[in-house]
């Protein structure tokens, strides 16, 4: 396992935290490989009943390492390999998911929530997906999950204006359960994550997956359909442009 991510066990939850507080959480390579290893591991593991993904203070997840976007747009690569994997293994989680979310979550630290069945977040916590300004499309099947959730309208101003939201517009989308000041933020996510592990370990899987319905085919077929797309956006020149501009603005 990745230094960049560590993975611990203890009264039914596993903990995924990412752990690369110096690029806020920002994903790599590296990172997915190794968060899509405990997901799918969990599957498989009676004694893990519920997981808990979560970050650093003052950042969840700054999205994709960008750096990495470019190296994809060079080489005429895309979502694929361990960010695919990733993905896949959020849709296939048959587990309960919880989020602790402090400070930042774009892109993908937003996205991800969506597969999540629970969720905490911070006062300061802030939720972005600025896929569109940087002349690509939302992933992690984002574009059918996120309307379902939230309605067309709140999916249109998150997605494709790349408008944020706040702790209480996120609450108030369904993206999340909870607000708290940042230092509880872990320790509430955890006492839930808990109170669903301490249930009824069958009965808990066989309800989530009558809420879920018959959709994880079409969430994984969303999530490729995307990657799709995501792999021809990032050879167009207004995806070379935005890169461009934010790259020269970093030096």
């Amino acid at each position: 396992m990745t230094e960049l991510v560590s993975v611990s066990d203890e009264g039914g939850v596993r903990t995924i935290r990412m752990r690369r507080p110096d690029k806020k959480n920002a994903l790599n390579a590296e990172m997915y490989a190794a968060m899509a290893k405990a997901l799918s591991g969990a599957n498989l593991e009676r004694g893990v009943r519920c997981l808990l993904i979560t970050g650093a203070p003052g950042a969840f997840c700054a999205g994709n390492d960008l750096k990495e976007f470019q190296d994809m747009a060079e080489t005429g690569g895309g979502l694929d390999g361990p960010v695919i994997g990733f993905l896949h293994a959020l849709a296939a989680c048959e587990k309960p998911i919880v989020a602790a979310v402090q400070g930042v979550a774009v892109g993908v630290g937003t996205t991800m929530l969506l597969h999540c069945d629970y969720a905490v977040c911070g006062t300061d916590a802030k939720f972005s997906t600025p896929f569109v300004s940087l002349g690509l499309v939302p992933e992690a099947a984002s574009s059918l999950l996120a309307p379902r959730l939230m309605g067309h309208r709140r999916a249109f101003a998150l997605l494709a204006m790349g408008q944020p939201l706040d702790p209480q517009a996120a609450k108030d989308a369904g993206l999340v359960n909870a607000i708290a000041a940042p230092g509880d933020v872990d320790a509430l996510a955890v006492n839930a994550a808990r109170q669903i592990a301490a249930l009824p370990p069958e009965a808990i899987l066989a309800t989530r997956r009558l809420m879920r319905g018959a959709g994880k085919d079409d969430i994984i077929a969303r999530i490729d359909e995307e990657a799709d797309h995501f792999r021809d956006r990032l050879q167009s020149s207004e995806a070379k442009a935005a890169f461009a501009a934010f790259f020269n603005r970093k030096k």
